[in-house]
Order: structure tokens, then C-alpha cells, then sequence
């Protein structure tokens, strides 16, 4: 969902199946839930002002909130709406806490933190990689031990005979649901103790339970399509989604009573439990005549109004502390969205990380001819690319074909960003959208023609299945991608989206990005295939990437 508001982007994750972000909507429940249950338990009674005590009651509020209005700027010049929703939650905090003070701010912090489980994120995949091969690993020893025999290519395992085929996918790996468990683990420790250490005993114990209610869910599915074919196999699919929540969450109740029983806590107060109050003279000859003297005060007669006046005077000064911090973060919320607001219509500064064509929008033509050995053919941009991208977003791409042999092929492409960076993307997404598999990932460095530096550059091994007729054949290919700055070359997105930040938010400096995605067939191994892709970057980086022959920087730096 492409929009302005945080709001609207947060809740288009939600709502979107792509993103398997659903459970957005459960966390927010439930910290709304928690928010009710801690004011509850903390005992009855009305809001207590901030300012009540003074400005030490006062100023942590204060500090949340314009911290949270600062976390927003660098956020928004980023252009990082995550880090923008983790200003908006500090920011609320101090809200409640200034308006209701000690009881509830302090009500208030788990359930505001617990929302952080409910910001969509798109590293979740990328991270979780490894534990889909060591799910993939295990899922293949386990039916070896079965007997059944088990073939396995990167995530992917399969029977020889043909009767089940099945990759091993995020949702299947437990990446998906990694969040949502690690979340209701980390609130089965939050309800059932009251010490950091137990808590994160338990949040600890959900981690290897994801793996091994994976581990399960994967042997299920070829245990049951070994036995009765692909039906049986996708029902077993079907039943071990819910049942892995139940061993996860199962085991996690199962840690935490036997940390009841073998660690018990102390027996917490009762809340609200009523305190002694102190003795109070009821003897009228203990107290002092109307009229008269106190006598530790033999100069205030008790008719004297002068102490209570100045009392109710304090109490009124202190009753505008809240007022007066709510009216200067108005106006510094003011100033600051009239900040951004400039900001954002100022022209970009910064440089284009390719050479641009005369219209000055997309990257150079890639040459046509690459000596007497490649012809370079015209690779259009899809109409489901130019939707879903900014507008200002540029293209540049050819697949280029050996002359001696057709069959030996590179794709070439370059997407260049806008003023928004959402033009560039992690190609692990396309690529799986695609319906290539990514087997493993690995770091290569390529040579820079006429140059005897070298850049680094991302490799994915990815496979695909292509029917034949003599039947199903696995097709391996083999991709590299870098990104180029104005002065920079990295292989990782993130190192990219950090660097990207950094300049935006210290230099004022906006970079148009370039991702630059080569693609070839890997049949014939990978050292050929690497052999293909350096040919045509020898060809090709001079024209689209003359600063790196010129000496631009190779690696991240700040």
C-alpha cells in the first residue's frame, strides 16, 4: 500500500496476506488488554497529575515526548516509517504519563513496548534463512531414520521416485511465525512472573521450541506424503500450521510451571491491601483551643488563613506544570511537522549512482554490441513494475546472448531509485515471487575493468522447476546484485538502507540508488557462470559505473 501516513502503511501490512503480518491486530488487543489490566491492578482511584510532586514528576514525560518528536525527524527525513512508529509509542508514553502520572506511566511501558511485535517487518526473511536450511536438514536426517529416503537441494526436499515434492518455504520454516511466538512467549512471562530474569528464561525457552515445532511439522508432511501421496502430505501441511503454535506455545507453559515449582518468587503484597493508618488523639483536652496557638507554633493562632492561602497557592502553581508542558509540546510538534513539511519540498541533493540518459530519469543504454562476443537484446520493463514503483523510478536492461553459443545468456538490469526510496528492494522478493527458489547465499567480488580494485557484489544460488517432456528438470541458475551510491558500492540492502539513512539524516544528502541485478544459467557450473557475469561487467561497467574505474569507494563507510 503506497501511502504518506504511517498509520495507513502500518495498517495495509496488516491487512495484507503477502506480508503474513495478521497478527499485528492480536498484539495491538492485546496491549490494549494489558494497558486495562495493569491500571486495574494497580489499584482504584483517579489520575494522579504529573505535576503533582513537583518537576520531578513532570519531566520524564517531558523528555519521552520530545525525544519521540526528535526519533520522528530522523525517521521521517530517513524515510523510515518503522522508526517513526517506535517514536510515535515513546512519544504516547509520555502522553500517559503526564496526564496520569506515576500509576499510569508506569502501567503503560510493557504495553507500549509489547506493540513493537506489531511493526511489519521485511527482514524477517533474509534473517531467517539459515533456519530454513537447519529445518531442511533435520526434516531429511529424521526421515533417513524413518527409512524413507529423502532427497534435499538447498531448501528443497523431494523423493527420488517423484512422489512428493516440497520446498521448504519461510512460512514452513517458522520464520514467519517466529514474531507472533517469540511475542506470546515473551507475554506468558510477563503474566506468570515478576522478575527480569524469569521472564527471559521463558522468552529464551520459545526459541529452540520454534525450531523443534518446525522440525515436527516438516517430518509430519513427508512421513504422511510418503505414506499416502501429495493429499495426505498437504493435509499433514495444513494441520501442522496450527499445530506447531501448539507445541511452542505448550512447551513455553511447561517451562514456566517448572520454574514455579522449582524457583518459586516470593509471595507478592495484595494490591490496594489497606496500610495502618497512625494514631490520632481523640482526647478533646490534647487538642488546641479555638482561636489560640499551636504549640509548636505559639505565634499562628489556628484561625491564622496565611499558611493554607500559600499552601493552595504552591498547589496551584504546580496544578500549571502539566498545562505548560502540554502547550510547549504543541508547539514544538507545530514547528516541527512545518520543518519536515519544508524539508520535504526542497530539492534532492546528491548523486546518481549511474550514468544517466538525456532525459536525465532513467540510466544509460546499455551498449548493444559487447565486442564480437555478445549481442545485447532490448529486455522490457513489466506494466506490473512501473505500477508498483514510483514514478521517477529508471530502467536500464539487456539480456545479452553469446554469439558461439545462444544458449549461454546474461541478464543485465538496473533499476535506479527515485526521490523515494522504496524504487529499490531486496531481490530475494522478486526472485521468490518469480518462483525461483534461493538455495544458499554467498559474497563474491568482481573485478573492475581497467582497475585493479575490486567491488563487492551479493550472489544467490536459485533453482527453478521447469517441466519437460521427458519430465520434471531443476534448472540452477546463478544471480549477483550489488547497489551503487554516489561514491559507494555495497552488496547488502541493509548496509545500503543504513548508509542511505545516514546521509539523509547527517548530510542532507539523497543519493539516487542504483540496484544492479545480473542473472545467468549455472548448468555448466559456477565457475563458468561467474566466468559470464565478469565478461559482460568488463563490457558493460564502463558505460553505466564510470566512477569505479575512476577509484569511487568499494565498501561501506560513514
Amino acid at each position: 500500500m503506497k501511502t504518506d501516513s504511517v498509520f495507513w502503511w502500518c495498517v495495509g501490512q496488516w491487512i495484507d496476506p503477502v506480508a503474513e503480518t495478521e497478527h499485528g491486530w492480536l498484539i495491538l488487543g492485546l496491549s490494549g488488554w494489558l494497558l486495562w489490566r495493569n491500571l486495574r491492578r494497580s489499584g482504584p482511584g483517579q489520575p494522579e497529575p504529573a505535576a503533582g510532586g513537583g518537576a520531578g514528576q513532570v519531566w520524564p514525560a517531558l523528555v519521552a515526548m520530545m525525544g519521540g518528536l526528535a526519533l520522528h525527524a530522523v525517521g521521517f527525513i530517513g524515510q523510515q516509517a518503522r522508526i517513526s512508529i517506535v517514536a510515535l509509542l515513546l512519544y504516547a508514553w509520555g502522553v500517559l504519563r503526564l496526564g496520569g502520572g506515576r500509576r499510569w506511566g508506569a502501567a503503560a511501558v510493557f504495553p507500549l513496548a509489547f506493540l513493537v511485535f506489531a511493526i511489519p517487518l521485511n527482514m524477517i526473511d533474509e534473517v531467517g534463512l539459515p533456519l530454513r536450511m537447519a529445518v531442511t536438514s533435520a526434516g531429511q536426517k529424521i526421515a533417513h531414520a524413518c527409512g524413507i529416503e529423502v532427497l534435499r537441494s538447498g531448501t528443497q526436499l523431494l523423493s527420488p521416485d517423484g512422489k512428493f515434492n516440497y520446498d521448504v518455504a519461510a512460512p514452513c520454516s517458522g520464520v514467519r511465525s517466529l514474531v507472533a511466538l517469540t511475542a506470546l512467549s515473551l507475554l506468558i512471562g510477563y503474566l506468570e512472573f515478576r522478575t527480569v530474569r524469569r521472564r527471559a528464561l521463558v522468552l529464551l525457552a520459545s526459541f529452540p521450541l520454534v525450531y523443534l515445532g518446525n522440525v515436527a511439522r516438516i517430518v509430519a508432511i513427508i512421513l504422511a506424503a510418503a505414506a499416502g501421496g501429495p493429499n495426505w502430505g498437504d493435509w499433514a501441511h495444513e494441520v501442522m500450521g496450527y499445530g506447531v503454535f501448539v507445541i511452542v506455545l505448550g512447551g513455553v507453559l511447561g517451562v514456566a510451571a517448572l520454574l514455579r515449582r522449582w524457583w518459586p518468587e516470593a509471595v507478592e503484597p495484595e494490591a490496594g491491601r489497606a496500610i495502618p493508618a497512625a494514631s490520632t488523639p481523640t482526647d478533646p483536652a490534647a487538642l488546641p483551643p479555638v482561636g489560640g496557638a499551636t504549640p509548636d507554633r505559639p505565634g499562628h493562632p489556628i484561625g491564622d488563613t496565611s499558611l493554607a492561602e500559600s499552601g493552595v497557592g504552591r498547589e496551584e502553581r504546580r496544578g500549571r506544570g502539566p498545562v505548560l508542558v502540554a502547550a510547549a509540546v504543541v508547539l514544538l510538534v507545530g514547528a516541527e511537522m512545518a520543518g519536515l513539511r519544508y524539508l520535504s519540498r526542497q530539492p534532492a541533493r546528491g548523486a546518481a549512482g549511474v550514468a544517466l540518459a538525456a532525459d536525465g530519469l532513467n540510466p544509460v543504454e546499455l551498449p548493444a554490441f559487447l565486442g564480437t562476443e555478445w549481442i545485447g537484446r532490448r529486455a522490457e520493463v513489466t506494466a506490473v513494475e512501473r505500477e508498483v514503483l514510483p514514478a521517477d523510478t529508471g530502467y536500464s536492461r539487456k539480456l545479452y546472448v553469446a554469439v558461439g553459443d545462444p544458449r549461454r545468456q546474461v541478464f543485465l538490469s538496473i533499476v535506479l531509485s527515485g526521490r523515494d526510496r522504496t524504487s529499490i528492494h531486496r531481490p530475494e522478493l522478486c526472485l521468490v515471487g518469480q518462483g525461483w527458489t534461493i538455495a544458499e547465499t554467498a559474497r563474491h567480488r568482481f573485478a573492475v575493468p581497467g582497475n585493479r580494485r575490486d567491488f563487492p557484489a551479493a550472489l544467490l544460488r536459485v533453482r527453478r522447476e521447469v517441466r519437460t517432456p521427458k519430465g520434471t528438470v531443476v534448472v540452477p541458475q546463478l544471480v549477483a546484485y550489488w547497489f551503487i551510491g554516489g561514491d559507494e558500492v555495497v552488496a547488502s540492502h541493509w548496509a545500503r538502507v543504513a548508509l542511505d539513512s545516514w546521509n539523509r539524516v547527517t548530510r542532507g544528502r539523497v543519493d539516487r540508488w542504483a540496484y544492479v541485478l545480473m542473472q545467468t544459467d549455472a548448468t555448466d557450473g559456477e565457475a563458468a557462470a561467474l566466468g559470464r557475469l565478469q565478461a559482460v561487467i568488463d563490457e558493460t561497467l564502463p558505460v553505466f559505473a564510470p566512477q569505479l574505474r575512476a577509484g569511487a569507494s568499494v565498501g561501506w563507510r560513514l
